[in-house]
């Protein structure tokens, strides 16, 4: 045959293909030769096991396949042609219309067990049992036929108080993300896994606002089945936060502080503890090569000491790069999940910077990608706790020192700032508070969880301080930001106890005590008045955010006298 005859009998002709894509086409050829990508057909069985699903009302699903190993999940996302594998070698997906949490879409059944515990507000929204029960037989009659993945492990790295959980998935992909996000079982643990806590995600059917919820998504925890069904959203974060938000319950009850925060060691077993919301730096200020990761975002707090709920990772990678968090970027790789990264389109190399899906992009990975992660992700009772904030309006120091009644307030208080433009509607900075830290995943009241708080600080002697990486000098577009290498310098400086001697004075609206000197960092911007060209007019700057701080307060009455005593005076 002439070349030229071969050239028009070619269908598809390939120029410089990137690796990944060959990997997907070969994929998808055998999709096409033996009916599944990793697990050719059998037609000799009629029958295939369902790992006990019966007990939850699942009847008659399609194949059921349980703790796949992530190279048969990455396949069968593959061949699906759910996702795309990166030059990097992770997985990319997108996740449609939710490209994140939707708390206005999650409930909590009001049901006898707990309805007298929860602290019901705007975010701990109740629904029915018969809307649960109706919604739930709609989960069961749409995963009849269907494919289902199972991930049987446990939450928590502490044995003594871990629990297991059970995720089962409609997405290959989202059984991929619990994979790396939740404890590994080993194959002895697996034989007799035992489930306490089970979540049913299926993105794939929309919900009706005639079953007593908002929209076509719904994330829906009952408390006395401990049991969460997910429909209609794709985002996995939903899976992990509402794993999260049973552990801030069931926690409780055995003496164990749940906490929403980072969580690190040296190299003399000394632990210490990073709160703070979204654009703060909680991740990037926790991340030190001088220190080992116990992990990065949900921990507990036992008798005997601290240990990581998850078994990955969950990073935010807009404007990632390697220079700044060389963790993270070197542990997104085979076995990593990304959500709405965008990638090259030749190349498949992920473009951090770009934010057209969603500023929310994502990487999910195991714990011990991480270099010198301390494994299992237990360590001892924290010497310090590190509350971080991004106070935009330019008032806070850059760090101060917190009694125990004000670090119990602050916790309680969980402020932060967000800037304009980072949201539709938002002209100009505003204060935002999430008690806490993690307001939307607390059951409980928040008074609760700071009681528990203040009885670790006082029984271990721990030094709390209060960081600002925020502004400088004046408030968003009049000052700056605080500097990375300044920030490092005291984050550095108070968990070695460098500021233990130090003198430090109470500022004048807020009480919290400024050092006089931190080492490597210039005295004259420690007192934030200092830094503002009009003293004046920083009075009025503090005196405004003090009040904001005393109005959110409000919503505490339950908060014990000595607490709400140690916030600002104006």
């Amino acid at each position: 045959m002439s070349d030229r005859r071969l050239l028009e009998n070619t269908n598809n002709l390939y120029r410089d293909i990137s690796i990944s894509t060959l990997i997907e086409q070969q994929l998808s050829h055998r999709e096409r030769l033996d009916g599944y990508a990793s697990e050719p057909v059998d037609f000799y069985r009629a029958e295939f096991p369902t790992y006990g699903l019966e007990a939850i009302g699942i009847k008659h699903p399609g194949r059921v396949y349980r703790n796949l190993c992530v190279s048969k999940l990455i396949e069968h996302t593959l061949a699906r042609g759910e996702g795309v594998l990166a030059s990097n070698g992770a997985l990319c997906i997108k996740t449609g219309k939710y490209t994140g949490r939707s708390p206005n879409d999650k409930f909590i059944v009001d049901e006898p067990s707990s309805r007298d515990e929860i602290h019901w507000n705007q975010l701990n929204v109740p629904i029915s049992e018969d809307n649960f029960n109706r919604l739930y037989r709609h989960v069961r009659a749409y995963v009849q036929g269907r494919d289902l993945y199972i991930f049987d492990g446990y939450v928590g790295a502490d044995p003594k108080y871990r629990m297991g959980v059970r995720i089962i998935n409609e997405l290959p992909a989202q059984n991929l993300f619990a994979h790396q996000m939740f404890v590994r079982p080993t194959d002895e643990e697996l034989d007799g896994h035992q489930a306490d806590f089970t979540v049913l995600a299926v993105p794939g059917l929309h919900g009706d606002i005639d079953d007593g919820i908002n929209s076509e998504a719904f994330i829906v925890a009952h408390f006395g089945k401990k049991l969460i069904i997910i429909g209609g959203s794709h985002y996995a974060g939903e899976i992990k936060k509402s794993v999260f938000s049973l552990m801030n319950y069931f926690m409780t009850k055995r003496n164990v502080l749940p906490m929403h925060c980072s969580a690190n060691m040296d190299d003399r077993g000394n632990t210490a503890l990073f709160f703070g919301l979204s654009g703060t730096g909680k991740t990037t200020l926790s991340a030190d090569p001088n220190r080992r990761t116990i992990g990065d975002d949900e921990h507990g707090w036992s008798p005997e000491g601290i240990f990581n709920f998850e078994g990955g990772c969950y990073a935010k990678t807009i404007h990632l790069s390697r220079e700044d968090e060389p963790h993270i970027w070197d542990a997104i790789r085979f076995g990593a999940l990304m959500e709405n990264v965008v990638l090259d389109r030749a190349t498949r190399n992920p473009d951090y910077h770009d934010n057209s899906l969603t500023e929310n992009t994502r990487a999910a990975y195991p714990i011990h990608y991480i270099p010198d992660a301390v494994i299992p992700s237990i360590g001892s009772h924290p010497k310090t706790v590190i509350f971080l904030t991004a106070d935009a309006f330019g008032v806070l120091p850059p760090i101060s020192k917190l009694s125990k009644e004000q670090a119990m307030y602050h916790f309680i208080s969980g402020y932060t700032s967000k800037l304009a433009g980072t949201e539709r509607g938002i002209t100009e900075p505003q204060a935002t508070f999430s008690a806490c830290f993690g307001k939307p995943f607390l059951p409980l009241s928040a008074s609760v969880y700071a009681e528990m708080l203040g009885q670790r600080i006082e029984q271990h002697k721990i030094q709390v301080y209060l960081v600002n990486t925020g502004w400088s000098g004046g408030g968003y577009g009049v000052g700056r930001r605080m500097e990375i290498k300044h920030t490092r310098a005291m984050v550095t400086a108070a968990l070695n106890g460098d500021l233990d001697d130090i003198p430090f004075s109470p500022h004048p609206v807020f009480r919290i005590g400024i050092p006089e000197r931190v080492p490597g960092v210039p005295s004259e911007i420690l007192d934030p008045k200092q830094t503002w060209s009009d003293p004046d007019a920083y009075d009025r700057q503090a005196l405004n955010l003090a009040r904001r701080f005393a109005e959110n307060f409000l919503r505490y009455p339950d908060a014990a006298p000595e607490i709400r005593a140690a916030g600002p005076v104006f």
